[in-house]
């Protein structure tokens, strides 16, 4: 697992978070590196940056 608990958690201030959505923000997360890394390897670089989000 990529994602904190207790940061995401903390970032949520109004409702409770569920189990079930640390799963899936974990999910979208690793979905995210694997585009960025994707991206930086097309502009042949080795080295992922902000701008490959």
């Amino acid at each position: 697992m990529i994602i904190s608990k207790s940061k995401t958690k903390e970032a949520v201030t109004q409702c409770n978070v569920s189990g079930e959505f640390y799963d899936a923000l974990d999910a979208k997360v690793n979905e995210l590196i694997k585009k960025a890394e994707q991206r930086a390897i097309a502009n042949g670089r080795k080295t992922v940056r902000p701008q490959d989000l």
